[in-house]
């Protein structure tokens, strides 16, 4: 038995299929955790949602693409891709939205030590706290009102968490940390405008994992959404999954037991 972690898909589902090959999966004694980001850019994202739905033993977080999926079947945002519209006219397309409903933003896991997120943890934020603050969050994704939450989810203010922020503003910076996090400056700013490549973030600013004072550094965190790192970090105790096979690069695995990463390039590129 072992526990793969698997790094942005984004529809791109017959290099998903091959790397479960090269890991030599077994769905009766293997788990596999998936970082988000399932669905958008690749021409696959209904298939890669039917597979995942069903394999057993698995653990999903959600990621930017997927909560923009999740608008787009609400009919609050479009898409310039018509890829996601399969997901709409599928015969069971609404049952994969509610199952894609019902995912976390955070999972942590005591035996290994482990977070699970998308984009990251944010620097202030002790393990404790992100669990609560993203339960808080799935609570609204899940409840009554959610659709009123999703048409005012978009933004990047505010960009520093307070105690005391309230309302969707609250919500709104905890799906942002979560989701769509790369760059922080020592007073805990986020920086969304920026390019993802490194060498172009603002003066004082610098990957979340860098942060000096960050409260998470002794649990390990995986992580995907940020494929201009190519799945490196330099980092104790983080591991950056996304390297970017929806750009033709490759879809990787961790093995959580050993730490060794299998990966499969592009198939389109190895075409």
């Amino acid at each position: 038995m072992a526990t793969y972690c698997i790094g942005d898909i984004q529809g791109c589902f017959d290099e998903l299929e091959q790397l479960l090959r090269i890991i030599n999966y077994d769905h009766n004694k293997d788990h596999l955790w998936f970082v988000g980001d399932l669905v958008n850019r690749g021409k696959k994202s209904l298939e890669v949602l039917r597979l995942v739905s069903t394999l057993p033993n698995t653990k999903v977080v959600l990621g930017n693409h997927d909560l923009h999926l999740l608008n787009f079947y609400n009919k609050i945002v479009d898409f310039e891709t018509s890829h996601l519209e399969q997901i709409l006219i599928a015969p069971d397309g609404q049952k994969l939205i509610n199952w894609l409903h019902m995912q976390p933003l955070l999972y942590y896991n005591q035996k290994y030590n482990c977070a699970l997120v998308h984009a990251g943890i944010y620097p202030g934020w002790d393990l404790q706290s992100a669990m609560i603050y993203a339960n808080e969050a799935e609570k609204a994704l899940r409840g009554e009102n959610y659709i009123d939450f999703l048409k005012v989810m978009y933004g990047n203010e505010p960009n520093i968490w307070h105690d005391n922020l309230s309302g969707f503003e609250r919500l709104r910076f905890i799906v942002n940390a979560f989701t769509r996090m790369r760059f922080c400056n020592h007073q805990g700013k986020l920086e969304f405008n920026n390019p993802d490549k490194i060498d172009t973030a603002p003066q004082g600013y610098m990957p979340w994992f860098k942060i000096p004072w960050r409260k998470t550094k002794d649990i390990k965190i995986i992580f995907g959404h940020w494929a201009a790192l190519g799945g490196k970090t330099d980092e104790p105790n983080t591991y950056a999954l996304d390297t970017g096979c929806v750009w033709g690069r490759s879809l990787t695995a961790l093995r959580l037991d050993d730490d060794v990463r299998f990966s499969c390039q592009c198939l389109q590129k190895q075409a």
